[in-house]
């Protein structure tokens, strides 16, 4: 049903973007790039947080990770990441497949702006072996997304902050 709901929000909101479906799996970022074949940080991953009582997805680049500070900063809550079964109750999505598309429950999205450097990035399409191909702010119009700065500084190593 997931794959579905991802066509059918691309075909009444944006007709010219394709769902690509592979034969292998593309539900890591390391898998994603290889059948894609596009860099690692090219991925957009979305992922599932709560903050408090608020659940939100927020897409970063495949690379970045949750800077936790940064969020607090942004959220006034740590975020914690959801199991796969809330992740499917309330995004329709698989984990690996999860996307800001065809969601089966309404969920604040953000784009992170590590995600800007780039004219096209390659999110999931609610399977696991599911993408498509999208400019990051046409990703960001068409799911109504909030642009925020969660991810964590390169210079910093990948060490994460708390």
């Amino acid at each position: 049903m997931s794959l579905e709901s991802v066509r059918a929000f691309f075909a009444t909101r944006a007709p010219d973007i394709e769902v690509i479906v592979t034969e292998e799996s593309s539900a890591t970022v390391a898998l994603a790039a290889e059948a894609h074949g596009v860099a690692p940080e090219q991925i957009a991953k979305t992922i599932c947080v709560r903050a408090g009582e608020s659940t939100a997805l927020v897409v970063m680049s495949g690379t970045s990770r949750l800077d936790n500070r940064k969020f607090r900063d942004r959220f006034g809550a740590k975020p914690r990441m959801l199991g796969s079964e809330e992740v499917m109750a309330i995004t329709s999505h698989p984990v690996g497949g999860v996307c800001p598309f065809g969601l089966a429950t309404p969920v604040p999205v953000y784009c992170d702006v590590s995600l800007r450097k780039f004219s096209e990035v390659v999110p999931a399409a609610g399977a696991i072996n599911a993408a498509v191909r999208i400019g990051p702010d046409q990703m960001a119009d068409l799911t109504g997304a909030i642009w925020v700065d969660v991810s964590q500084d390169p210079a910093s190593n990948g060490e994460a902050t708390s």
